[in-house]
């Protein structure tokens, strides 16, 4: 009978703990995103011959950066176990303050300023109509690339690499999971949560104004219309993301990684010729699943 070698015992166990890791459906509530990432680029890929090109997988990447970053933003309220509901109205409002800003001769600059900080009355500024921005630097923004990669794509990663850093590496990181793991004992630290809290909701409206100047860029106007949307599908990128609304628990590349596969369906089913209602359908469902997995991220 042969010997089994330490390694071989080392292996096994190995190999043991990645089975029972798989068993648990925490796991596949933190790895969803992903694994349906995966799942949805294998399948358009055989469906659509372009949705893998070069080309279109640019405008997957430009079209989610807007997303990206409300995400990221409602990430940080959501680790403190709140939802930011004011993202899509902090998003429109910003759009709106940029133009009437830049359309009454103010720098674009100062515009973009007042867009990040500004927040309310939309419709009021714009008297419910668009303003389209002509401008050379947004026009850039929208259309221009540092080598093979677009400017968008770089904002919105450079602001997933930062939100990353913030939270893992810095001590408001580390309040900020506290608060939303344990509010009781966090607040027993010594930790000012309210002011923890306070700091998630700001974090989160600079993002959405941020991603407000990404928004006119892209369209090209000032549009007060309300971005419904974008409120609910940051909510689900989170939470596919590995984010547990109950707080205290998640990371920033999740949210990054589930606004990517909404992105992604929607780009794939329009390549596909499917009605917009049906990817509004495709896209509730998936919110409701999002929903379903918090039951396992306790």
């Amino acid at each position: 009978m042969s010997r089994i070698t330490t390694a071989e015992q080392t292996q096994q166990t190995r190999t043991g703990a990645v089975l029972r890791q798989l068993r648990e459906p925490g796991f596949w509530a933190e790895w969803t995103a992903v694994v349906a990432l995966i799942i949805l680029v294998f399948v358009f890929g055989i469906a659509s011959p372009t949705f893998l090109s070069w080309g279109n997988v640019q405008a997957i990447l430009v079209a989610a950066a807007i997303l990206v970053l409300l995400s990221v933003g409602q990430a940080f309220v959501i680790l403190t176990a709140g939802i930011d509901l004011s993202v899509a109205s902090a998003l429109t409002l910003g759009s709106v303050v940029l133009g009437q800003a830049y359309s009454r001769g103010w720098s674009m600059a100062l515009a973009c300023v007042l867009a990040v900080v500004a927040a309310g009355a939309a419709l009021i500024l714009s008297n419910g109509e668009p303003v389209t921005v002509i401008s050379s630097f947004l026009l850039r923004l929208a259309t221009g690339s540092l080598g093979p990669i677009p400017y968008f794509v770089l904002v919105a990663a450079v602001v997933a690499i930062v939100a990353h850093i913030v939270l893992f590496h810095t001590r408001f990181g580390t309040h900020l999971l506290a608060t939303g793991g344990d509010p009781e004992a966090a607040r027993a630290m010594g930790i000012n949560t309210d002011r923890v809290k306070i700091a998630a909701y700001t974090i989160s409206g600079f993002l959405a104004g941020l991603a407000s100047i990404l928004l006119t860029a892209r369209i090209g106007a000032a549009e007060p219309g309300a971005n419904t949307t974008f409120l609910l599908n940051s909510v689900a990128a989170v939470v596919l993301g590995g984010v547990s609304l109950f707080g205290g628990r998640g990371n920033m590349i999740g949210p990054v990684v589930g606004a990517l596969l909404l992105t992604a369906l929607v780009n794939g089913l329009t390549l596909l010729g499917v009605s917009q209602f049906y990817q509004q359908l495709a896209l509730g469902i998936i919110v409701v699943l999002s929903a379903l997995l918090m039951r396992y991220q306790r």
